[in-house]
């Protein structure tokens, strides 16, 4: 037998002396790239149940599903760092721009998260919604991802507890420090979301409430994540005038309370800074040497997308929405508020000034009234109203009664390219992941929604050859899996959960552009999520095995 293997099989006809084994799927003949950012090889992927079986040579092995991969790669599904999804999931579980583009875990948490919330904090939510409308049927984390896995979606989905969220359940949006039982309730409220799975902490800096929030506060909250596997992740106080200050702050954050920490869409915010991103580089390095556990992710685009809210004072938010409209029709308070939009400052990031009105694209109105004025820039829509720009944004915050939705054009391509390159650099969408239907078409988006990772793949890898495939594979599964101690995901390994994705390198593509973001992406064929087949030949297959992934102080009821 031993004499006559080779030839044997080489036409097809080995046969094992022990039964074969019978698989739910096999992948046969991909490029393997595993994750963990060796040289990829080829070979056949077996899945069981929720799990992969086997990895190798399984040309003697049966299955109900085959999937010829051929000239195709396959690796581990993609983990989107920071997804914005928390609404449109409950709207369709599908999470269609995601899963086009092999994302199969999405995480939340940037700031505020959807738990622990108090009742007050539940009416103002509802109050608040926009095109999507649904029950809050949750309070605290845990409930709200378990609520989405019987819900039913596509992907799977893990969140960070929010710094500003933990602030709001004791002081609402009040602009002061807490006092010392106040801090100690808040440190409590973070054990306990630990237990209940969040990853750590994660914060945004330069929005209301956070803002409010100074470094003592937050080291005290990360010092209670800590223990339990936490990472703290952040939006820093600035990316632009302070960008070397926020990120001083973030090390020192991370170096006081014993806890890894993340950037959130690392940056150089506005023209006059983006030669600060050498030195930004410089001082992580620097961190990093010296034994702290620092690390970022980024998007893969020039422009960033927020609301009118990063275009004013944090003190001017105070309160909330509606007093921070009221505010805003005080013509006193308004005339002030103008010449401080105008002026450059440290004090506060102002993504105004940063990116100019010509800059500035609108996309998200909740008032049906408005929307005409979606996909418009600023310095257009000023021009309309015979208004400046200043005013204007004034005007259209207190009209729509929300921080409107808007993307600034903000960052150098230069910049972008060297980001990517960084040894340490995931990547997150900052996005929600939508379809190109229904209630998705009532507002534009950032076309990161449905392009950021396609990007990555496609233009910066195969075209550009910024960083070898396998790189860009370990960036998007095995190493920010690594960083938020997954189990049994983010390689592919016989005994992990079967998160897999199939995808044509030299066809991978994002469609998505500014003028006409609600444009899937292409290349990705086939994606598994738990061991269930999500997309099959670049088709939704409607299937939503998605799971709720709880971090590592996770404790089972």
């Amino acid at each position: 037998m031993r004499k006559h293997a080779a030839l044997w099989l080489s036409l097809g006809l080995f046969f094992s002396c022990h039964p074969a084994a019978h698989y739910d799927t096999i992948i046969k003949g991909g490029t393997i790239y595993d994750g963990s950012g060796s040289k990829p090889f080829t070979g056949d992927i077996a899945i069981r149940g929720d799990t992969i079986a086997a990895i190798g040579d399984l040309s003697g092995e049966s299955a109900t599903n085959t999937i010829d991969a051929t000239n195709k790669a396959v690796s581990p599904g993609f983990i989107d760092l920071q997804s914005q999804s928390m609404e449109s999931l409950i709207q369709d579980g599908r999470s269609l721009g995601a899963i086009k583009q092999g994302v199969t875990l999405e995480i939340f948490g940037e700031g505020s998260s959807e738990g622990p919330l108090t009742d007050t904090m539940k009416r103002t939510a509802l109050r608040q919604q926009g095109d999507i409308k649904f029950n809050i049927e949750w309070t605290t984390l845990k409930d709200y991802l378990e609520f989405l896995q019987k819900k039913g979606v596509s992907t799977n989905v893990a969140s960070f507890v929010g710094a500003a969220t933990i602030r709001e359940n004791l002081l609402d949006d009040a602009n002061r420090a807490p006092d010392s039982a106040e801090q100690q309730k808040m440190n409590s409220l973070v054990r306990k979301a630990m237990e209940d799975g969040a990853l750590g902490i994660g914060s945004a800096l330069i929005y209301a409430p956070g803002a409010y929030a100074k470094t003592p506060e937050l080291i005290e909250l990360c010092k209670a994540a800590a223990p339990y596997g936490g990472v703290y992740i952040s939006h820093i106080r600035s990316e632009g005038n302070r960008l070397l200050e926020g990120a001083d702050e973030l090390i020192r954050i991370s170096k006081e309370a014993h806890i890894p920490a993340i950037i959130y869409h690392l940056k150089a915010a506005g023209r006059p800074n983006w030669n600060k991103m050498d030195s930004l580089i410089a001082k992580i390095d620097s961190a990093r040497k010296a034994g702290l556990d620092i690390s970022a992710c980024m998007y893969t685009y020039t422009a960033g997308a927020t609301g009118f809210d990063a275009a004013m004072p944090p003190a001017i938010q105070e309160g909330g929405l509606d007093k921070w409209i009221q505010r805003l029709e005080d013509p006193a308070i308004r005339k002030k508020l103008i010449q401080q939009m105008r002026t450059p400052t440290k004090d506060w990031e102002n993504l105004y000034l940063g990116a100019g009105a010509d800059n500035i694209i609108c996309t998200g109105f909740k008032q049906d009234s408005l929307k005409y004025l979606t996909g418009k820039r600023l310095s257009e829509i000023a021009r309309m109203r015979h208004t400046t720009p200043e005013e204007t944004i004034i005007d259209l915050v207190i009209a729509d009664h929300s921080r409107v939705e808007v993307i600034y054009f903000l960052m150098s391509e230069e910049n972008v390219r060297k980001e990517i390159r960084l040894p340490y650099m995931a990547f997150g969408s900052d996005e929600a992941s939508m379809a190109p239907e229904g209630v998705f078409l009532k507002s534009s988006c950032h076309p990161r929604a449905y392009g950021n990772f396609a990007r990555l793949l496609g233009h910066y890898v195969r075209d550009e050859k910024l960083i070898p495939l396998e790189e860009a594979v370990h960036k998007l599964s095995g190493m920010p899996a690594g960083w938020l101690h997954l189990k049994k995901r983010g390689l592919l390994r016989p005994g992990n959960y079967a998160d897999v994705v199939v995808f044509d390198p030299a066809t991978v593509k994002d469609n998505a552009t500014y003028e006409n973001p609600h444009q899937l992406s292409t290349g990705v064929t086939d994606v598994f999520v738990n061991g269930t087949q999500v997309l099959k030949a670049g088709e939704h297959t409607g299937a939503k095995p998605g799971r709720a992934v709880f971090g590592a102080g996770y404790k089972t009821p």
